[in-house]
């Protein structure tokens, strides 16, 4: 109910920018209460989804620069739309880095309340933990991660066989060379973060390139920037596809998130933007998921395994913000990734 009085309030903002809470209220369904609209347009605002002009009874209402990024989504309703039935942004969209996300934060007051109370606890758990017991768990937390890492790609390896091929070098009956090298990669990405914390730190082109090769090596991909064109499945959304292009986004996003103060929001921004902008011929999701645990790890947050995401799910997401640059469902992903692994690992 609460959902169906948000939306009917934003639909009346965005049909009548610069509206006071009066106006709005006087403009929307008589079953709603004043003091309720009030609270829901104070709630509105506190989610980056409305601004505000003035103040007291002079405070008027319009619809945030950042609503495209931050506005609720049923992405089962998006999803009963075929690909070409879908109205998207075909094209990568150059303001998205530099005039939205430079100056809005994705993550409300509520959120980052919730991840900072997680990530307390994380760091109040492994102050009880050994040097010993701590390798161990990031052990644990490294095979989980090249494992479910793999399996978003396509990699049919199993949890059980993952472990047996990274502890015991047992590769897997009827699976392929190029799986076992997939996430044999991984764990090597995921060791090269851990024994070098700083080195994505601050980021570049460069860095991201590194971690590129790493989980690449001996696969049948491109290293370094791509200079053809990318298709996406499952999208009409159309990367760039000059090289030159592809170099700026991405040195914009590497000064975007260097610029970023809070941790969560640089490791999230990393996680989809290389995605986005798909820098490589492939292995671009990959290269994300270990560069955003990268910048956890060096500011000594928890990192993410993605263990319990389903791979669907994931991928909708992804879609969902090429499509649309909308970010909602990947943050909560974020979110309870973060949580899994605060009470999981640690």
């Amino acid at each position: 109910m609460l959902e169906t009085k948000k939306l009917e309030i934003i639909n009346f903002v965005i049909s009548n920018p610069q509206c006071s809470s009066k106006d709005t209220h006087n403009g929307i369904s008589k079953s709603i209460s004043y003091a309720t609209v009030k609270r829901i347009l104070s709630k509105l605002t506190t989610e980056n989804l409305l601004i505000i002009d003035g103040k007291g009874k002079g405070t008027k209402y319009s619809i945030s620069p950042a609503f495209k990024l931050l506005q609720p989504i049923d992405l089962d309703e998006y999803y009963k739309r075929e690909i070409d039935e879908r109205t998207i942004i075909e094209s990568f969209n150059f303001q998205l880095i530099n005039e939205t996300l430079s100056k809005v934060n994705v993550f409300t007051d509520d959120e980052l309340n919730r991840l900072s109370e997680l990530q307390i606890k994380y760091t109040n758990n492994i102050s009880k933990l050994t040097e010993l017991e701590y390798k161990k768990e990031l052990e644990r937390l490294a095979i989980d991660l090249s494992w479910k890492s793999s399996q978003i790609e396509g990699n049919t390896y199993t949890l059980l066989e993952t472990e047996r091929l990274i502890k015991e070098s047992e590769t897997a009956s009827g699976k392929t060379k190029e799986e076992a090298s997939m996430l044999l990669n991984h764990k090597d990405a995921i060791d090269f973060i851990i024994t070098n914390p700083d080195y994505l730190e601050p980021l570049t082109i460069f860095k991201i390139e590194d971690i590129h090769s790493i989980l690449t090596k001996e696969l049948n991909i491109n290293k370094n920037i791509r200079k053809r064109r990318v298709g996406i499945s499952g999208t009409n959304y159309k990367p760039l596809d000059n090289e030159f292009q592809i170099l700026e986004a991405l040195k914009e996003t590497c000064d975007l998130v260097n610029s970023k103060t809070n941790v969560f929001e640089k490791s999230l921004l990393i996680l989809v933007l290389i995605s986005y902008i798909q820098p490589f011929t492939d292995g671009n999701k990959r290269t994300a998921r270990i560069v955003s645990n990268a910048i956890l790890m060096y500011n000594k947050y928890c990192p993410l395994s993605f263990r319990t995401v389903d791979s669907i799910d994931y991928k909708k997401a992804m879609l969902l913000f090429y499509e649309q640059n909308n970010i909602t469902k990947f943050k909560e992903i974020f979110i309870e990734q973060f949580e899994f692994a605060v009470n999981t690992y640690f």
